[in-house]
C-alpha cells in the first residue's frame, strides 16, 4: 500500500472517531432534553418540579447537565465495542485459528508451499495475511542463489515482522478510546456528584426551613451521576479486557505460525 493510500485511511479513521463522538454528544443532549426531560415525566408537567413517583426517566434527568456527558460516553462505548467486535471477527478469519495453524504446519513439514498459500487465502484473516506474506517470501528465497542461508533467514524474519506490524495496529485501533472511557467515566461522574452535594448543602443552608426541592434535586444529582460514572467505567473495563485478550490470542497464533515457518526454512534451506 502506498504512503498516500495509508495516509488517507488514517485520516478517514480519525474522522470516523471524531464524528462518532460529536454525533453521540448530540444524541445524548436530545435524549436528555426530549426523553428524560419530557414534561409528562414530572408532576404538574414541570421538569423543574418533582418527578412522578416511580418515573426513572425523570429521576435520571435530575442528575443535571453532567448526565448528557455520561450518556455520550456510554453511546461512544457501545459504538466502538460493536466496531471492535466486527473488526476482530474479520481479523480472526474463517474457521478455527488452531486448526489453520496446525494445517499450515503440516503443509510446511511436507514442503507444500503452494497449498499453504492457498490455505491462507481461504482463511481471510490477519493470521492468514501475515503467513501469506511470509510464505511468498519463503518460496522466493528457496530459488534464490545469491544469498546464503543466514541471509535468507534474516530476510524471511524481516518480511514476517513487517507483515505483522501492518496487521497489529488494525486489531488494536480504537482500544485507547475504551481505556480512556474506563478512566474518565468515573471522574466525570464524581464531578456531577460533587456538584449535586454542593446543591444539597446549599439547600440545607437556607435561612429558616431548608429548600426540600433543592435538597432532593441535589441528592439525586449526586447519586445518579455516581451510578452513571461507575456503570460506564465498569463496562469499558470489561470490554477493553475482553478485546485485549482476543488480540493477545491472535498475536500468539501469529507468532506460533511464524516460528514454524522460520524453523522449517532453517531446517530445509541450503
Amino acid at each position: 500500500m502506498s504512503k498516500n493510500g495509508q495516509s488517507l485511511k488514517d485520516t478517514l479513521r480519525s474522522a470516523f472517531a471524531t464524528g462518532t463522538i460529536l454525533i453521540s454528544l448530540a444524541i445524548a443532549f436530545l435524549i436528555y432534553y426530549y426523553v428524560l426531560g419530557n414534561p409528562v415525566n414530572f408532576e404538574g408537567g414541570n421538569p423543574d418540579g418533582h418527578p412522578i413517583p416511580g418515573n426513572y426517566l425523570a429521576m435520571v434527568y435530575k442528575g443535571g447537565m453532567i448526565v448528557p456527558l455520561l450518556i455520550t460516553l456510554i453511546i461512544v462505548l457501545f459504538t466502538f465495542t460493536i466496531e471492535r467486535a466486527l473488526t476482530l471477527r474479520k481479523a480472526n478469519g474463517t474457521g478455527a485459528a488452531n486448526v489453520f495453524v496446525a494445517n499450515l504446519q503440516n503443509f510446511l513439514k511436507n514442503n507444500q508451499i503452494d497449498q499453504a498459500i492457498a490455505s491462507c487465502d481461504k482463511q481471510k484473516g490477519s493470521i492468514g495475511n501475515v503467513m501469506k506474506a511470509g510464505l511468498v517470501k519463503y518460496k522466493e528465497l528457496q530459488s534464490d542463489t545469491r544469498l546464503d542461508k543466514d541471509q535468507k533467514l534474516v530476510s524471511l524474519q524481516k518480511e514476517f515482522e513487517e507483515a505483522t506490524a501492518l496487521e497489529l495496529p488494525m486489531m488494536s485501533r480504537n482500544l485507547v478510546i475504551l481505556s480512556t472511557i474506563a478512566s474518565i467515566s468515573v471522574l466525570i461522574g464524581l464531578i456531577g456528584t460533587v456538584l449535586g452535594m454542593i446543591r444539597a448543602f446549599a439547600a440545607l443552608a437556607q435561612a429558616g426551613a431548608p429548600d426540600a426541592l433543592a435538597l432532593a434535586t441535589g441528592i439525586s444529582e449526586a447519586l445518579i451521576n455516581t451510578a452513571f460514572g461507575i456503570t460506564g467505567s465498569t463496562l469499558a473495563i470489561i470490554f477493553y479486557n475482553y478485546f485485549s485478550t482476543k488480540i493477545d490470542g491472535m498475536t500468539y497464533k501469529i507468532d506460533e505460525a511464524g516460528f514454524s515457518l522460520t524453523q522449517t526454512f532453517a531446517a530445509q534451506a541450503k
